[in-house]
């Protein structure tokens, strides 16, 4: 089968929905990357294979996949055929951090009642002038997203009747190490921490505050008074990906904001941290599967804010 892709992208006028995407691949491997937004997907065709938090997860039919920021993630077409999906990125206004250990022990939620009103609000979000409609149904999402993060099943779900889900039950105790609080979850240490959490923390702050100017591994080790190599491997160890490709794929969610405002790929570029348009278009492709001209191609981009 020929390799194809189609991606589509706006951010629709409704409060707490940072970007809707349409995208179909065949081939298309997304390599690890993260959010700052929580990730709610549905598949119409095919079926996704993605790495969260070090273990596998699946998307098969009826299923809504709900992936949480901070937490990298990769994705890749499960079977011959590719995938079609949708997705809509939500910010913490109807989710909160402190749910993020919850979603990711079951990313995976078999919901039919959450997947058509998930399919429901992709409909609304296509159309201009039903933002009430669009913000109504995101609330009774968000209601039943946080029924499904909070211990116990949800009544008149699978899992009501002892079920799992996404290889996990919806009841019961998280086992992925939300106590760590904060953003993201890593391995743990006998202590309950993960180890070199506290400096990789620390490198973490300083990447978000420095994202767009930069920031050099040795100024790094000298502002946090450690050495070079300590501070990857205590990141990688306690995020799951490396300093480098957690400032990329912070960059590209940049990147990916500022192309939906109407700001073109050769300003993007140096105001989303990259060195100049082909710097941010080999990256964006490679995460992405496509151009950034291509991305921000939709009529429903540009004047929505």
């Amino acid at each position: 089968m020929a390799s194809r892709q189609e991606v589509s992208a706006w951010r629709p006028r409704v409060a707490g929905v940072v970007e809707v995407l349409h995208a179909r691949f065949t081939e298309h491997a997304y390599p690890m990357h993260v959010h700052d937004a929580w990730t709610l997907l549905i598949v119409d065709d095919g079926a996704v294979r993605y790495d969260l938090h070090r273990r596998e997860h699946g998307t098969p039919d009826d299923t809504v996949s709900l992936l949480p920021p901070h937490i990298p993630h990769n994705g890749s077409p499960a079977t011959s055929r590719g995938f079609r999906k949708r997705v809509v990125y939500l910010d913490m206004t109807h989710l909160d951090e402190r749910l993020i250990g919850r979603a990711v022990d079951t990313p995976d939620l078999v919901d039919p009642l959450l997947r058509r009103r998930v399919a429901r609000l992709h409909t609304v979000l296509a159309h201009r002038g039903d933002e009430l409609e669009a913000e109504s149904r995101l609330a009774l999402i968000g209601e039943r997203l946080r029924m499904h993060l909070r211990p116990g099943p949800v009544a008149g779900s699978p899992a009501a009747g002892g079920a799992a889900s996404g290889g996990a039950a919806f009841g019961g105790a998280t086992s992925s190490g939300a106590a760590f609080g904060g953003r993201g979850v890593g391995h743990a240490a006998s202590d309950g921490r993960p180890p070199g959490r506290g400096v990789a923390r620390d490198l973490r702050d300083l990447l978000d505050a420095r994202l767009v100017e930069g920031l050099g591994l040795a100024e790094a080790a000298r502002l946090l008074h450690a050495h070079p190599t300590h501070l990857v491997r205590a990141f990688t160890a306690a995020f799951g990906i490396a300093p480098h490709q957690y400032v990329v794929s912070r960059r590209i969610d940049l990147a990916r904001r500022f192309l939906l405002d109407g700001l073109p790929p050769g300003e993007v570029a140096p105001a989303a941290g990259f060195y100049d348009q082909p710097h941010l278009t080999r990256h964006f492709k490679r995460i992405l599967g496509t151009t950034p001209a291509r991305y921000a191609s939709n009529p429903l981009c540009h004047g929505r804010r």
